[in-house]
């Protein structure tokens, strides 16, 4: 059977590509499914009813309700087989991060046990340590916590005993998600006077571990944040994890990872967020009508679709791809941890700007939920003050979305400079050809064809700026984080709308759904959305380094590759919202 070729990280960019190289969420089976429906149903069954109850720091109800979750396999969906998990794929246990992602600051606690606390262990481990710790991660026995951050870096230290036997730690970590009940740590901390981090597994139960009370945060209140010092903590010479120095590719390693997960995670989010949106607006009546009924609140509810929509497509896009890079690394021999760690960060921009995307969309999301429930929305008693508070730290967690933006551009341009995507020679073609560039012409074309060659138009658009800023401030081009974000917002976008377009043509042709003209007026207001997004972040980028000639070349260009015409996006959204409330739930 032929196989189709994967797409490297950001090679989407210089690359046409088609409906059927990608995956779509229409596309997970009954398995899939299957193991989504349990970890919703424990959701809404165990921890739903707990809500408050988690806000409010019941002693010892979160340990307790992530020990159910381990009972049921729900800790283990990805850990292999023989370390007493069930060895799902990397795109199935997305699957279930976005179950468990509506579940607020029980999904914090899971989400920092599976991945951040599990993760390095699993994939950096020796035999030894996966055999003695694995098998108590993945049933929840033990529960665990990874400890990075710290409120002067580089200030936890390890020396070695004298006998040889132990590393002695000393330090300080806070904002330690699971902190208050975790029996693992991940502790990243300089061996002697090294300049860079070691990694540790570290007992919490050994003496020395102290820590201050509970924080007090603005969301995500039922989650255990706390400071944890190490004082002559003395952790076994075989706890340390991978090599002495390595702590920091760990880190960052992990980081992509968390990165994507969030990505599905926040789709759970979107999700409860916008079936208490619809529920409530078709229960509550103002001047005589039902708030479902007027056409501003049909805009929002739209809005809340579309945005959904758009990143369950790109992040499931992007999970396949990374599926496939690990498996076809462990086809070439690769081993278990390094196949993982290297299909992840094969798509680092990806990882980086869906964390983004997916963040802002569940913010504009639950602040409309707000804005939907009026007066309500600002009590503490409705649902949306929850969904409202929760929703903020995802733009800080995994990395600020500021630093993920430049994480997008800083390494698209590396992979181009080292010749991994032929980035600058694609745009340096765009750039000597700007004469030739055209608007796209609509009429009478096929539907997904015009969209095609929007999208091309768009990608064009972010090549011609690549050189040309590059050029202009070559090793100063990291100061310039805003023209940097304005490229990063413009490859985000093009990135998620290819994806929401490869989407419903792939949906189409498969005869998917009955109603397919519904899914084009989800990717007709998109459409029409991103390419005033794209516009403007190029215009604003341009505007802050060129000047003269070059200005007004690169300003005609831009305007040609982002000329569209327009649609009735009202009739759209309307008709996008009568499906929602028809529904009564998301159910595209």
């Amino acid at each position: 059977m032929e196989t189709k070729a994967i797409l490297k990280g950001a090679e989407f960019l210089i690359k046409d590509v088609d409906h059927q190289d990608i995956f779509i969420p229409e596309e997970f089976d009954e398995e899939q499914n299957m193991i989504a429906g349990t970890c919703s149903d424990f959701i809404e069954s165990e921890v739903a009813p707990n809500f408050d109850a988690l806000d409010n720091h019941t002693e010892g109800l979160l340990p307790s309700l992530l020990k159910k979750a381990g009972d049921l396999g729900l800790l283990g969906i990805s850990i292999p087989e023989q370390y007493g998990g069930f060895g799902q794929t990397f795109l199935t246990s997305m699957r279930a991060n976005e179950a468990i992602g509506s579940a607020y600051s029980f999904s914090v606690a899971f989400m920092a046990h599976t991945g951040i606390g599990t993760l390095p262990l699993l994939y950096y481990g020796n035999e030894q340590q996966l055999q003695i710790y694995i098998p108590k991660l993945a049933n929840g026995e033990w529960l665990a916590a990874y400890c990075l951050t710290e409120p002067n870096a580089g200030k936890t230290k390890a020396v070695l005993s004298e006998d040889g036997k132990h590393y002695i730690l000393n330090g300080q970590k806070m904002w330690i998600t699971n902190g208050g009940f975790a029996d693992l740590l991940t502790v990243f901390a300089k061996i002697d006077n090294d300049r860079v981090l070691s990694a540790f597994l570290v007992e919490s139960r050994w003496q020395g571990i102290t820590m201050n009370p509970e924080e007090h945060k603005m969301g995500i209140r039922g989650s255990s944040t706390r400071q944890i010092f190490f004082n002559d903590v003395k952790v076994p010479v075989d706890n340390l994890l991978g090599r002495r120095g390595g702590g920091f590719r760990i880190a960052l390693n992990i980081l992509h990872i968390g990165r994507i997960k969030l990505g599905a995670t926040v789709i759970g989010g979107m999700r409860r967020a916008i079936n208490h949106s619809v529920k409530y607006a078709g229960e509550r009546k103002q001047f005589g009508s039902f708030l479902a009924e007027f056409g501003a609140i049909k805009h929002k509810m739209a809005e809340q679709v579309i945005r959904m929509f758009a990143t369950e497509s790109a992040v499931y896009r992007a999970s396949k791809d990374i599926e496939d890079t690990i498996e076809s690394l462990k086809e070439q021999g690769q081993d278990y941890g390094k196949a993982n760690i290297g299909g992840v960060a094969e798509y680092e921009p990806e990882c980086a700007f869906l964390k983004v995307f997916g963040s802002e969309s569940l913010d504009y999301i639950v602040d409309e939920m707000v804005q939907i429930f009026g007066g309500m929305g600002f009590s503490s008693e409705a649902p949306a003050d929850r969904s409202y508070r929760d929703s903020r730290i995802n733009r800080i967690f995994e990395g600020t979305n500021e630093i993920n933006r430049l994480i997008t551009v800083d390494s698209i341009l590396k992979k181009g400079m080292k010749h991994k995507i032929d980035l600058y020679e694609t745009a340096n073609e765009v750039l000597k050809n700007l004469d030739q560039l055209e608007p796209v012409n609509s009429l009478n074309a096929e539907y997904y064809h015009v969209k095609k060659q929007n999208i091309r138009n768009l990608k064009k658009a972010i090549l011609l700026l690549i050189p040309a800023v590059s050029d202009t401030f070559q090793r100063k081009l990291m100061f310039e984080e805003e023209i940097l974000m304005n490229i990063s917002d413009m490859i985000m976008n093009v990135y998620v709308l290819e994806s929401t377009k490869l989407r419903v043509e792939k949906m189409d042709k498969m005869k998917k759904v009955n109603n397919i003209s519904l899914y084009k007026d989800i990717l007709d207001v998109f459409t029409h959305d991103t390419i005033q997004a794209v516009y403007k972040s190029g215009f604003d980028a341009i505007g802050s380094f060129a000047e003269g000639e070059q200005r007004n070349l690169l300003c005609n260009a831009l305007d040609k590759l982002t000329r569209a015409c327009s649609v009735n996006v009202k009739e759209a959204r309307r008709r996008i919202a009568d499906k929602l409330i028809d529904d009564g739930v998301y159910k595209f």
